[in-house]
């Protein structure tokens, strides 16, 4: 396929997991992709993956120049952006009762104050017809024991896509959500074990975790004019499991 053939997209969170399935899919589709990440090593590996349609550039969402540097490099080597997978993220468990204000401010920080300014930052670059997905989860619409503060950021993020559709209006930009489900990263492994991930997935209606491809796929739609009819949307990619 070539639906996104001379399209160039920026994939934070890019090195590893759902970006990572996401950045493949794009090249697969004939895109250019910038990935973007904290880990140099885990960005040389990806970039390795993917071939020459890919550049790495490292840094953090959470970092307002290290951004910069990113659109900067876009801007002089491309010229444009048309695609935008606001995709990094982070969570850690903590109970009520447990709950620190580091705990918050860090997945918070990440999360939302990230996303927000990965979008913003990225809008002088972007005209009509260019996609901005976000990186949302099936806990942003279910009670998650131990998961709260990561949940609440998901579920801010399903409201940030509502507000900014309407912000957006008349620039030809759309913006949605792609909220996963149990999905096999090494983030989600590392966090919840995978002897408790396949649980997860086992209570999901087709019955297992999974795939950044599956995800990757769905990124590809909806950065696609296949999807030119929805903006304001979520899509959730979680073998049902918050559907039911």
């Amino acid at each position: 396929m070539s639906r996104l053939q001379g399209k160039t997209a920026v994939v934070t969170g890019g090195g590893t997991g759902i970006g990572l399935g996401a950045a493949k899919r794009f090249i697969d589709e004939g895109a250019f992709v910038y990935i973007f990440g904290r880990r140099q090593e885990a960005l040389d590996a990806a970039v390795a993956k993917l071939g020459s349609s890919a550049r790495a550039v490292r840094g953090s969402v959470t970092d307002m120049s290290e951004l910069d540097r990113l659109y900067a490099a876009v801007k002089a080597e491309r010229g444009r952006l048309d695609i935008l997978f606001a995709n990094a993220g982070t969570g850690l468990f903590a109970p009520l009762g447990e709950i620190t204000p580091e705990h918050y401010d860090h997945i918070f920080d990440v999360n939302v104050k990230g996303l927000v300014f990965t979008v913003q930052k990225a809008l002088p670059l972007m005209t009509q017809g260019s996609s901005i997905i976000l990186t949302g989860s099936s806990t942003g619409v279910m009670g998650t024991p131990q998961f709260s503060i990561y949940s609440a950021t998901k579920a801010a993020i399903r409201n940030l896509a509502r507000s900014w559709a309407q912000d957006l209006r008349g620039t030809g930009i759309r913006v949605n959500v792609l909220s996963p489900g149990p999905t096999k990263t090494e983030l989600a492994l590392e966090v919840v074990g995978e002897e408790a991930f396949n649980a997860l997935g086992s209570m999901t209606p087709l019955g297992r975790v999974g795939d950044p491809t599956e995800t990757g796929a769905v990124a590809a739609f909806l950065a696609s004019s296949d999807s030119s009819f929805m903006t304001g949307s979520e899509v959730f990619v979680d073998g049902g499991l918050a559907q039911i």
